[in-house]
C-alpha cells in the first residue's frame, strides 16, 4: 500500500460535485473493499468530530488502487486534506494489524486546523453570489463574484459583508471551456479571433499563456484553474475562452461554476494511468466534466467522428452541437432532423446546420488555417470553433471573417501547423505531442511535395514506454529520410536526460530506420539547427517544437532577414 497523491479539490470532479479532498492509494484488489470500509469508518468519525457531519464520502476504484474523497467547506480544504490522510492512516494500520493512531488526539488537532482556516465571510459571499445566479471564485489570496467586465474582486481576508456589495455592477460574460486530447489551443485561438471580429474583447487561456484582446498578459502553461481566474477577473474581458486541460480537471476539479458553452475536441490515448484514469472511456468521462459547468441554456460541442465521445454523449443532458468531417452522417442527420445543430464539411465548405436551415460559413480554400483542406485536423478545429461561436451567439459574418483571415500570419497560431519557406526548403512546425497528434501532422505533411523529408520529435517523460513508442511509430509513417530525436529538459517529468530520445530511437531503428539516419539532439534548439544544416533545396522539415518555440521562430526571422539559403552557415 502506498499513497500516490493527496490534494484539494476546488471544484466539481470525477468524485465529487463540490469542493473537498482526495487521496489515491495503491491497493491489491483482494483488500480494496476492506480498506474502503475502514477508511469510511475513520473519516466519518473525524468529520463528525470537527463539525462536518453532513459532508460526503466517495471512493472510486482504479487498476491497482482506489481514490478516496470527501467533501468539505470551501474554507476548510487544507484541513480536509489532513483529515483524509489521517483517516487513511487509521485504515492502513487496521489492514496491517498495527496499532491505529489516536483519533481523539487527531480530532483535537484537526479542529484547530479547521478553526485557523475558517473564513465565514468567504462562505457568506459564496452563498450570496449563488443565490443571485452569479459565479464565485476563490483561491489562497483572492475571492471574486461575477466575471470579466462584471467581476468584483477582494483580498481573501478583506471580503465585505454581502449586504454592502453593489450587486447591480456584477454580471457574467459569455464563457467557453475547451478541452480534448488535441487541438485545444488552436480552437481557443480561433474562437478568440471570432470574438474580436464581432467587436468584443476576448480573454483566453492556453498552454501558451493568457491573452487579453491582442495583448499577452502572461506566458507559459495557463490551461488550469489559475489561468481561468486571471481571465475571469480581468475588467476588460467581454468573452472568456478557457483551455481546460485534463490535468487541471483531475488535479483540482472544474475551475469555474458556470459557462455558456463547452467543447471537447477529441479523446486520444494520452496520459492514461494518471489520477486513476486508465482507459479512453474514463478519459472521456473526465473531459466531459466540463459539461457540469454549462448553464441549462448552454451548449456542449462534441466531435461526431470520435466514437468514444459519441458513446459518452448518451449520458449528457445538455443540448449538443456536433461537428463532423464526414458530412451529414446518420448521427448528424438524425440530430439536425430533430431540430438540433451541427457543423459539417460539405463539398469543401464548412456548413452550419440548425434543424432544416443550412448556412455556408466558408470554403476551405478561403480558410488559411486549413491549408486548403489538407490539414484535416485544422478543418476539424475550425468546425469546433464555429460550433462554439454559434453557442456564444456570435453572428455568422464575424465567424466567416475570422476564418478567412486566421492563419495568414504564423503569429495567429504560433507553433501550431506553421509552414515556412526558408532558403529553398519548407519547414512545418507543430506542437504534436502524442501519437494522435503526430498522425494528424504526418497526414498534412504527406500532402506537401518534397525531395527529402526530416522529422524532429520528442515527448514528455510522464508517458509510459508504450505511448512513447507509439509516438515514434506515428512519425515513421512519413517515411522520413532523417530523424532528429530530442531531449526536452522542461518535460522530463521523472525520467533521466536521454531516456526518452533513447526509446524513440530504439523504436525507429526497430521499424527499419538506419541508425545513421537518426540524430540524438541534446535539446530542442540543437535539433532544429541540425535539421536546417541537413536541408537542401526542395526538402521538407517537420519539426515538433514543444518548449523553445520563441527561440526557434526568432532564428527563422534572422534567417529570413539575412537571405539565408540552404547549405549556407546558420546565423547565431
Amino acid at each position: 500500500m502506498r499513497v500516490l497523491d493527496s490534494r484539494r479539490l476546488t471544484g466539481q470532479s470525477l468524485l465529487l460535485d463540490r469542493p473537498g479532498a482526495v487521496l489515491e492509494v495503491t491497493l491489491e484488489n483482494g483488500v480494496r473493499d476492506r480498506a474502503v470500509i475502514a477508511w469510511q469508518r475513520a473519516a466519518q468519525q473525524l468529520l463528525v468530530s470537527v463539525g462536518w457531519d453532513k459532508e460526503k464520502l466517495v471512493s472510486r476504484p482504479f487498476q491497482g488502487g482506489v481514490s478516496l474523497a470527501l467533501s468539505a467547506p470551501v474554507d476548510g480544504l487544507y484541513a480536509a486534506t489532513d483529515l483524509n490522510e489521517e483517516a487513511w492512516e487509521v485504515a492502513a494500520a487496521e489492514l496491517d494489524g498495527r496499532e491505529p493512531p489516536d483519533l481523539t488526539a487527531a480530532a483535537d488537532w484537526l479542529r484547530k486546523l479547521v478553526a485557523a482556516e475558517r473564513n465565514p465571510r468567504l462562505l457568506a459571499l459564496r452563498e450570496a453570489a449563488r443565490s443571485r445566479g452569479l459565479s464565485f471564485l476563490s483561491d489562497e489570496e483572492t475571492a471574486s463574484v461575477g466575471s470579466g467586465t462584471g467581476a468584483l474582486v477582494w483580498p481573501i481576508h478583506s471580503i465585505p459583508d454581502p449586504s454592502t456589495i453593489p450587486w447591480t455592477r456584477v454580471h457574467e460574460v459569455p464563457i467557453a471551456l475547451v478541452t480534448g486530447s488535441n487541438g485545444k489551443t488552436t480552437v481557443v485561438r480561433l474562437i478568440s479571433a471570432m470574438v474580436r471580429a464581432a467587436g468584443k474583447v476576448p480573454g483566453s487561456t492556453s498552454t501558451d499563456g493568457v491573452q487579453i484582446g491582442e495583448a499577452s498578459l502572461e506566458e507559459g502553461d495557463f490551461s488550469g484553474p489559475g489561468g481561468a481566474r486571471l481571465v475571469l477577473r480581468h475588467p476588460e474581458v467581454e468573452t472568456a475562452i478557457l483551455e481546460t486541460a485534463r490535468g487541471g480537471i483531475l488535479r483540482r476539479g472544474i475551475a469555474i461554476e458556470r459557462a455558456t458553452v463547452a467543447v471537447v475536441t477529441n479523446v486520444a490515448e494520452d496520459h492514461l494511468g494518471e489520477f486513476g484514469v486508465g482507459s479512453l472511456h474514463e478519459l472521456a468521462e473526465a473531459k466531459l466534466l466540463v459539461a457540469k459547468a454549462v448553464a441549462e441554456q448552454g451548449y456542449l460541442v462534441l466531435n461526431a467522428d470520435d466514437p468514444v465521445l459519441v458513446e459518452a454523449s448518451s449520458r449528457v443532458s445538455l443540448p449538443i452541437i456536433w461537428f463532423s468531417l464526414e458530412g451529414a452522417s446518420t448521427l448528424v442527420e438524425s440530430h439536425a432532423g430533430s431540430g438540433g445543430s451541427a457543423v459539417i464539411l460539405e463539398d469543401d465548405h464548412i456548413v452550419l446546420l440548425v434543424g432544416n436551415q443550412r448556412t455556408e460559413i466558408v470554403r476551405l480554400a478561403d480558410a488559411p488555417v486549413t491549408f486548403g483542406g489538407t490539414a484535416r485536423y485544422n478543418v476539424a478545429n475550425a468546425m469546433a470553433a464555429v460550433a462554439a461561436a454559434t453557442g456564444l451567439e456570435i453572428k455568422t459574418p464575424a465567424i466567416t471573417a475570422a476564418l478567412r483571415s486566421f492563419g495568414r500570419d504564423a503569429r495567429d497560431n504560433p507553433g501550431r501547423a506553421n509552414l515556412f519557406e526558408l532558403g529553398g526548403a519548407h519547414v512545418l512546425i507543430d506542437y504534436a505531442h502524442n501519437a494522435h497528434g503526430m498522425s494528424a501532422l504526418v497526414g498534412m505533411a504527406q500532402s506537401i511535395p518534397a525531395n527529402r523529408r526530416l522529422v524532429m520529435l520528442g515527448q514528455a517523460g510522464d508517458r509510459d514506454d508504450g505511448a512513447i513508442r507509439d509516438f515514434a511509430r506515428a512519425a515513421w509513417e512519413l517515411r522520413p529520410d532523417r530523424v532528429v530525436v530530442k531531449d526536452t529538459d522542461q518535460y522530463l517529468r521523472g525520467r533521466d536526460l536521454g531516456e526518452v530520445p533513447g526509446l524513440l530511437a530504439d523504436e525507429l531503428t526497430r521499424l527499419g530506420t538506419p541508425s545513421s539516419s537518426i540524430y540524438r539532439a541534446p535539446d530542442e534548439i540543437d535539433g532544429v539547427r541540425d535539421a536546417l544544416k541537413w536541408a537542401r533545396q526542395g526538402d521538407l522539415l517537420v519539426l515538433a517544437v514543444h518548449q523553445d518555440r520563441r527561440q526557434v521562430l526568432g532564428l527563422f526571422d534572422r534567417m529570413g532577414s539575412s537571405g539565408w539559403k540552404v547549405g549556407e552557415p546558420l546565423p547565431d
